[in-house]
């Protein structure tokens, strides 16, 4: 029993000491980047803020949903705080700017986040289509995978061309380098991510899984996640150079042995840096490597940041 309190006092010390050593980082080097000061004036249609003609998918730092769907999951006040990384519909995080969305499906065609479900996924689709057919020029990236731990729904690649298919962007290397208005009236990237189906063919409707990476680590300390997420950016091609999509989660993730396991509290551990991340990304110079940028719990701010980032891109202020 004295292990087990000490082991707790001891993980409370490190994230305490890891969320000093964030902080006095900012309080030192501030989180200041070109175009920082951009705010969208519609955060519902930004991309059509922008100069469409110029804005290359290379030049768009992408803000996205980390497990996007799940502000229904579970049961409410009980399981619900352990699963929910977003308190927004899909709809209501694409108004507010989310351009790449997280959905974790199982068998059933249920939502999922681990053993907890939600919604199917319908409700999903639904809402990505209602916020495309009340807007023109935004560009959505879909990531559709099956959870950890369950078995694909049957033909699920079929469902997703089906019910997406006039809005789906077919797999092209060629895309990255192109412009926004190049690749319209076409609005949607989805990349299906099965567990043991086969992934879908090159050059389809769908896009596989080689064309979104990342480099994830299951960890509740904020620091040593921040810091793994500027090494493995940093190990990365610019995005000139590349051709898929590179994803940076400003996530830290509840512990099982930590006495604090529900979502919101333990994410807010990073999640206010996601200004910082982007300045030391510029710092340490590889400011031309950052692509998608997710986060738990989407806020106004966090879009701006990544808004105002491919501004400057856009004006060459990188």
């Amino acid at each position: 029993m004295l292990s087990f309190f000490s082991d707790q006092i001891d993980k409370h010390k490190a994230v305490s000491e890891e969320e000093k050593t964030i902080n006095d980082l900012e309080q030192s080097e501030g989180s200041h980047f070109p175009g920082d000061d951009y705010r969208p004036s519609d955060r519902k249609n930004w991309m059509a803020g922008l100069d469409v003609e110029k804005l290359t998918l290379s030049k768009i730092v992408w803000p996205g949903t980390h497990d996007s769907a799940t502000n229904d999951i579970g049961i409410p006040l009980v399981s619900r705080p352990l699963a929910e990384c977003q308190t927004l519909s899909i709809y209501d995080q694409l108004v507010l700017g989310t351009r790449v969305l997280d959905i974790r499906v199982q068998e059933d065609r249920h939502i999922c986040h681990g053993i907890l479900t939600s919604y199917n996924v319908d409700a999903v689709i639904d809402d990505v289509i209602r916020f495309l057919s009340e807007t023109h020029s935004e560009i959505i990236i879909l990531e559709m995978r099956t959870e950890y731990g369950h078995k694909d729904p049957p033909e699920f690649e079929t469902y997703l061309a089906d019910k997406l298919g006039q809005f789906l962007i077919q797999q092209d290397d060629n895309l990255f380098n192109k412009s926004v208005s190049e690749i319209l009236p076409k609005r949607v990237i989805c990349i299906w991510k099965p567990r043991e189906s086969p992934k879908p063919n090159r050059g389809g409707l769908l896009w596989n899984s080689d064309y979104l990476k990342d480099n994830w680590i299951d960890t509740d300390l904020p620091w040593t996640k921040f810091q793994s997420n500027l090494k493995h950016l940093s190990e990365q091609q610019p995005i000139s150079s590349r051709k898929y999509f590179y994803r940076v989660e400003n996530t830290v993730t509840p512990q099982a042995d930590n006495p604090v396991v529900w979502v919101k509290p333990v994410t807010d551990r990073i999640r206010k840096y996601a200004r910082l991340f982007i300045s030391q990304c510029v710092a340490k110079g590889c400011g031309d490597k950052l692509q998608i940028l997710s986060t738990d719990l989407i806020e106004e701010d966090f879009v701006d940041a990544c808004v105002g980032f491919t501004h400057a891109r856009i004006e060459g202020k990188v």
